[in-house]
């Protein structure tokens, strides 16, 4: 991983939300706000945005794990703020608090943390397991 610039790591994205970031249930829309789904495809995203100039060409990331608790509704139409602040960075991790805001609200908060592979190591790991299921269903 390259060294990160002395100013700190962090990313911002700024979404607003549309019919098709509501909660929806067997077909059934059940709010009219961000679902927490899709803050939380947002929270990874600004992750990744902090994340990917420090990789060399040689390696990737992938989401390890997430810890996030949505507070409140951010509704159709509405501005939300994702940000993505690093909090500890590893050789092979890259922990990074993340919140979602509007103007009149915190809509969630927490943490992401990445895991940083040699491409080469994770398309391996990838393509082997492929073929075990590849096998499992040739019997």
């Amino acid at each position: 991983m390259k060294q990160p610039p002395e100013s700190g790591l962090s990313a911002l994205l700024t979404v607003t939300v549309t019919e098709d970031m509501r909660p929806v249930f067997y077909g059934q829309v059940i709010h009219d706000v961000m679902s927490t789904v899709s803050m939380m495809y947002y929270m990874e995203l600004a992750g990744r945005e902090v994340l990917l100039p420090l990789l060399e060409d040689s390696e990737e990331g992938a989401g390890l794990g997430m810890d996030v608790k949505h507070f409140g509704p951010a509704v159709v139409g509405q501005e939300v703020r994702i940000r993505a602040t690093c909090i500890e960075l590893t050789p092979k991790r890259l922990i990074c608090e993340v919140i979602a805001e509007t103007d009149e609200n915190i809509v969630g908060k927490g943490t992401f943390i990445q895991a940083v592979f040699q491409k080469q190591e994770l398309q391996e790991r990838i393509d082997k397991l492929r073929e075990k299921l590849s096998q499992r269903q040739q019997v």
